[in-house]
């Protein structure tokens, strides 16, 4: 995967994280969808599915409701399959996907927060002039992607180089615990759904 390659995957990893609440939301930002589209891009199907599966299980009992902000599944998704192109581990590379994504939550909400300083501005402006409001929208999404993009950018950066240089540290016992926990994730993830449904039923 060329560098060409390396941007047209950041840029599509921006596109679908938009999906999420921005626009669409035609589900495409789920990890089970995003896993598999992206693992296009890197050549590896298999993995794709894997953590794709593993993300939609592992954050499936997270809702983003009131101002609860889930760790977002692209990111994850998208971190863990780049990293995993450039020989990282899978079992690996998906911690480091989930670390991202929890990351990017808090930028996430820090950045929905600078933006509803806006709001009164925005308000004003729209009702002086309606025709504001599509142009308003048009640039939110804009914004929404190129902060997406160069978040998504920063964190890519520093999860590979300080995957590729932790690789050759790991003892053979810690390779194997990454492998166990990482083989325990769906299991982790079924069990707290199974929790959800009792509660629900109840």
């Amino acid at each position: 995967m060329i560098s060409a390659s390396i941007i047209l995957f950041c840029c599509i990893v921006a596109l679908l994280e938009l999906d999420t609440t921005y626009a669409f939301q035609l589900t495409f930002s789920r990890g089970i969808v995003t896993g598999p589209l992206l693992s296009l891009l890197t050549g590896d199907l298999m993995a794709g599915l894997q953590v794709g599966i593993f993300t939609e299980l592992l954050f499936a009992d997270i809702n983003p409701l009131g101002g609860v902000l889930p760790p977002s599944a692209v990111i994850c998704c998208g971190i863990s399959l780049l990293l995993h192109f450039f020989g990282v581990p899978l079992s690996i590379a998906f911690f480091f996907g989930v670390l991202a994504a929890i990351a990017f939550s808090y930028a996430e909400r820090w950045t929905r927060k600078t933006r509803s300083n806006h709001l009164a501005v925005w308000e004003k402006l729209i009702r002086r002039n309606s025709a504001f409001a599509t142009r308003l929208i048009c640039l939110s999404l804009l914004n929404a992607f190129l902060t997406t993009l160069l978040l998504f950018i920063v964190l890519a950066a520093l999860c590979t180089s300080t995957a590729l240089w932790l690789l050759p540290h790991l003892t053979e016992r810690a390779l194997i615990a990454f492998s166990f926990a990482f083989i325990a994730v769906p299991w982790i993830g079924m069990t707290s759904l199974i929790a959800s449904f009792r509660l629900k039923t109840k």
